[in-house]
């Protein structure tokens, strides 16, 4: 049963996600830590921080990780397959399709249209990793290393890996 659980729980983000990984990560944590409880927003901001420190595809990655949690290799592979499987049906079924008016107008204009909405999941994961933080470490802490994180990402062109390997060895010496 878990099993189809794994399936479920990464499905559903990845046939609503659109615009690929970042966008799903709100459906992610919606399913895995309020729908099923596997996780609470700490743990799966941890596990977010570390899928974000590897290179690859992040859905895919979180869903490796709490399928192997949940049900070991097995879950793993479950996982990962109900994350890429939503793409890979559509692109099977509509690929013609998508060649055939790739240059549309309309489609263009979709596209565009879904960017804000996008942009409001990733505002709305940061809102609560924001309020936990807040709650677990402090306003203090959590200010401190989101102005040095910003300061190293948009002044210093620091790669974003460092950043997040550096607030991890932060917290676990400081916090």
């Amino acid at each position: 049963m878990i099993l189809w659980d794994i399936f479920v729980a990464f499905f559903i983000p990845g046939i609503i996600g659109y615009g690929g990984g970042p966008a799903s990560i709100t459906l992610v944590e919606n399913e895995v830590v309020r729908n099923y409880g596997w996780m609470s927003v700490q743990e799966f901001g941890e596990v977010l921080a570390f899928a974000n420190s590897l290179p690859g595809p992040i859905a895919t990655k979180m869903a490796g990780y709490v399928g192997y949690e949940l049900g070991g290799v097995a879950g793993s592979i479950v996982g990962i397959f109900a994350t890429v499987a939503p793409s890979l049906i559509l692109m099977i079924l509509l690929g013609g399709i998508l060649l055939k008016y790739k240059k549309s107008e309309r489609v263009h204009r979709l596209t565009v249209f879904v960017q804000p909405v996008i942009a409001v999941l990733l505002g709305v994961i940061a809102w609560n990793f924001w309020a936990e933080a807040y709650i677990s470490i402090g306003l203090l802490q959590t200010a401190i290393i989101v102005v040095i994180s910003f300061y190293l990402i948009e002044i210093k062109q620091v790669h974003p890996a460092f950043i997040i390997a550096g607030a991890m060895l932060y917290g676990g010496f400081f916090l």
